[in-house]
């Protein structure tokens, strides 16, 4: 048979193999016996190898070797060490040759050095090895090994260029599945814990309410469980120790032995799901929720500190509570809210009370979502006076909202909604485009109008794009960012450290200032408010209501106006209410007072009517 022919039988035989029925879904290992077994067979050499790099590339070990005189084939234990200074011809052809022929392995310069560690004791004479690649990168290595010194053909070397192809293609493919299994599992799974997440539960829950045609489906029981009070723990100890123990309760949470366990998620940032499917009496649901707290009860240890922890539960019920998967898990999520408004540590079973609650609250996230995107929001602005308490200052705007049903509400109403349904940076963006829309209105009027302060969320200071958006914002207005002063909470700076700093800088760079809001109430460290562009300290109305009768309060405040002016930062004092208050804060060199002595927040109107005079009055 000529060379072309043989070429020709090779491939066919190499082609039937690859893609017969089934091949692709063999293990690896099979795959690999198959076509290492082809090459001895139709080259009739004594053994053929598949090599892998190791991961750190110093070695690289057999995978898979079938040998011609074994019935059995199985991976050899050795290995080879890819040492630079030991086999550097040979590794250094594997990595720019397409395929290596070698006629007499014991004199060829690229593989003598394995003469005698490998060559003389396996028996091998010649060798025609390709590269094996996983995608562009070296992988490993297809060895063919003949047991005397042999000149290679170019059927037989186009033979082994082949199957190492075939080889690469696999390691492609299997790459390929085991990225999407990747992005699936990140899908469907909690990076933190590894229990399944709230799409996958959503999922389950409604794959069981479908139950089996004609036959209904089995009750269940869904149990949220939320941590009790991981604000103060991250606060105190930082979110890394936050993060330790939410994987703890989701550990202790899977060890938790429950009749009818069906699934068990982390389903937000404090928050898991137990679901129990059939065994829904009151009886075991009780068991449950008793060993769920017992299993926190236990302190959690870190960092050589014991923390007590506890957590609220709501249960609800399928289908004596509910009638669709959505309506379950809000259920549940209720009772869970009415456990701890009820005093935390507690469980909840939904009831109609809560479900008239919760019916109430999710009717009010809708109107405010509704009252956000048609921009039926108000804002009023109260005044924040010089030290003397008869100059203007600068304003502060103040988010309102007039339910068409329920009248004036007051901010902790709907901000609490605003921020469980995800709406905070939505309202904020309004609240900024009314304040743009009032200056301009005012300076179109020819009235003189001071720097206005506005509110951030917590959630607007972790938007990296926010700055442009004020600057774009501004310029529709043709309004300088210089005539905004922003205001962010300390607990709204409790975040990543590294995206909060950018924004708030990118923030000063566009021309507004920043001032911490409600100062002394949360926890922040002198490091972090030294590292942020703050220019002014807000004092939290609690230490002024009492002021100057109050040693404590007065030890307060005066520490922080010296720590302000250590830090060259002005001082606004909040809750000015009386003269009292007023005549020892001017005393003490306060900088700026704020407080319904001067005024209440007013609607735009009222407020223009009442504090703002026009640019040449002003001037003069």
């Amino acid at each position: 048979m000529g060379q072309s022919n043989t070429l020709v039988s090779y491939h066919k035989a190499l082609m039937e193999l690859s893609h017969q029925p089934g091949f692709t879904t063999l293990p690896r290992a099979d795959k690999l016996a198959a076509l290492t077994g082809l090459i001895a067979r139709l080259l009739s050499v004594k053994r053929v190898g598949v090599w892998l790099y190791s991961a750190g590339r110093d070695r690289i070990r057999c995978e898979w070797l079938h040998q011609a005189d074994r019935e059995e084939q199985t991976p050899p234990p050795f290995t080879l060490e890819l040492r630079q200074d030991s086999h550097p011809d040979y590794f250094n052809a594997i990595g720019s040759e397409r395929v290596v022929t070698v006629a007499d392995a014991a004199s060829d310069p690229r593989t003598r050095s394995f003469l005698e560690g490998y060559l003389k004791p396996e028996g091998i004479g010649a060798l025609l090895d390709s590269p094996i690649f996983d995608g562009e990168r070296l992988s490993g290595v297809l060895c063919i090994e003949d047991g005397a010194c042999r000149e290679w053909t170019v059927p037989e070397i186009s033979l082994a260029v082949a199957v190492a192809d075939t080889i690469s293609l696999i390691n492609t493919h299997e790459a390929w599945l085991h990225s999407k299994r990747t992005i699936e599992y990140m899908n469907r799974y909690d990076a933190m814990t590894g229990l399944a997440n709230m799409r996958s539960l959503k999922e389950r829950i409604e794959q069981l309410m479908d139950g089996l045609p004609g036959n209904g489906c089995d009750p269940m029981a869904l149990i949220w469980v939320d941590l009790d009070r991981l604000k103060s723990i991250n606060d105190g100890l930082g979110p890394q120790a936050g993060d330790q123990v939410i994987a703890g309760l989701g550990r202790r949470l899977a060890d938790v032995e429950a009749r009818g366990k069906d699934m068990l998620a982390r389903i937000g940032g404090d928050e898991f799901a137990l679901l129990i499917r059939r065994h829904t009496d009151a009886d075991n649901l009780e068991c449950i929720a008793r060993a769920i707290h017992a299993a926190m009860a236990e302190p959690i240890v870190l960092n050589e500190q014991a923390l007590t922890v506890s957590v609220s539960l709501g249960i609800c019920l399928f289908p004596s509570d509910c009638q669709d998967a959505e309506d379950l898990l809000r259920g549940a999520e209720a009772a869970m809210y009415h456990a701890k408004r009820e005093g935390r540590s507690r469980s909840i079973q939904f009831d109609s009370a809560i479900q008239m609650t919760a019916r109430s609250r999710f009717a009010l996230e809708r109107d405010l979502r509704s009252a956000i995107e048609r921009a039926e929001l108000d804002v009023f602005y109260q005044p924040i006076m010089d030290r003397s308490g008869q100059r203007l200052e600068s304003l502060e705007a103040l988010v309102r909202w007039n339910h068409p049903e329920r009248g004036w509400l007051a901010p902790i109403e709907f901000l609490d909604v605003a921020r469980s349904a995800g709406l905070m940076v939505a309202l904020g963006n309004r609240v900024l485009q009314a304040v743009c829309g009032y200056w301009r209105l005012c300076t179109d009027a020819g009235l003189s109008i001071p720097t206005i302060s506005v509110n951030l969320s917590a959630e607007q200071v972790q938007v990296s794009s926010l700055p442009d958006q004020v600057r774009r914002l501004c310029d529709a207005y043709d309004m300088p960012v210089s005539a905004l002063h922003f205001e962010v909470t300390e607990d709204a700076i409790q975040g990543d450290l590294h995206i909060i700093r950018s924004v708030l800088e990118g923030l000063v760079k566009a021309g507004a200032e920043l001032a911490i809001d409600d100062f002394g109430t949360g926890y922040s460290s002198l490091s972090r408010l030294k590292s942020l562009p703050f220019s002014r300290i807000k004092i939290d109305r609690s230490f002024i209501s009492d002021l100057p009768f109050d040693e404590d309060d007065c030890a307060i405040t005066l520490s922080i106006l010296g720590l302000a002016r250590g830090l060259g930062l002005s001082v606004v004092a909040e809750g000015v209410e009386t003269e009292d208050h007023e005549r020892w804060l001017c005393q003490q060199n306060c900088d700026f007072l704020q407080g319904y002595r001067y005024s209440r927040p007013l609607p735009a109107d009222e407020f223009t009517a009442r504090f703002l005079q026009p640019a040449h009055k002003n001037a003069d």
